[in-house]
């Protein structure tokens, strides 16, 4: 019951940006999103923990993932950009929010599937739907930042969505944590730069969720070429 109640809770959590969405309230659109994403983080991690795995939950994950990071954003940015150009704008809402369902949909298609190369070295096919909606909505966190309307333009917001939904359903090799474990030599420098990072979050979330994104973004030529050195040496 406890790991279905925290998905429950986040999909929620997405749903609610919605509404905020709907009254103008952009920022709390947001951090909804957000919110749901670190929930997503925790259910199934207190699933491994308490033993508690089941198809059903994972099931009930996918679905909420679907609405949190693929409908939600959808419509959040819709609403805020994209209905300026109403016609093509929306298509560029409705591929993101497709193509975050159809990689789901492959992803629980995988989990009974033996063969899986990016997954048995530690990596993940395409980028995972909580990282695709925080970098759909990269164009919003530099808008917040910096009160630039060039970033709610929807010549720029609609190419963005678009690249981010083939991202998400790309068959490339992403970051997964496995894949990103740090050596024992540096984690208290690991540790120390997660710290400063959740102050930076508080500080100027903006600016941080902006650098966040843009990093992410770097490191995946980096975890293109790692995971094809990985594979020679498998």
């Amino acid at each position: 019951m406890i790991p279905n109640a925290v998905t429950a809770a986040a999909l929620c959590s997405g749903l609610t940006g919605i509404r905020f969405a709907v009254d103008g309230k952009w920022e709390f659109a947001a951090v909804a999103v957000i919110v749901a994403g670190i929930l997503d983080g925790m259910d199934g991690r207190i699933a491994r923990a308490l033993k508690a795995q089941s198809r059903f939950g994972a099931e009930l994950d996918s679905l909420a993932d679907s609405l949190s990071f693929g409908t939600a954003p959808a419509i959040i940015l819709y609403l805020w950009s994209l209905s300026a150009e109403p016609r093509w704008g929306w298509f560029a809402a409705l591929a993101l929010a497709i193509c975050c369902a159809l990689r789901l949909a492959r992803f629980n298609a995988q989990i009974d599937v033996e063969h899986q190369p990016h997954k048995s070295l530690g990596f993940l096919t395409g980028v995972p739907a909580p990282m695709g909606a925080g970098l759909a909505f990269m164009p919003f966190y530099l808008w917040a930042a910096t009160d630039l309307e060039i970033f709610r333009e929807p010549l720029l917001v609609a190419p963005w969505l678009v690249v981010t939904a083939l991202l998400m359903i790309s068959s490339m090799a992403t970051p997964s944590w496995t894949s990103l474990r740090p050596r024992r030599g540096i984690r208290l420098w690991v540790l120390a730069f997660v710290g400063l990072l959740f102050a930076a979050l508080l500080q100027e979330p903006w600016w941080t969720l902006s650098a966040i994104g843009i990093g992410y973004l770097l490191l995946l030529p980096y975890t293109l070429i790692r995971y094809a050195r990985v594979r020679r040496r498998g």
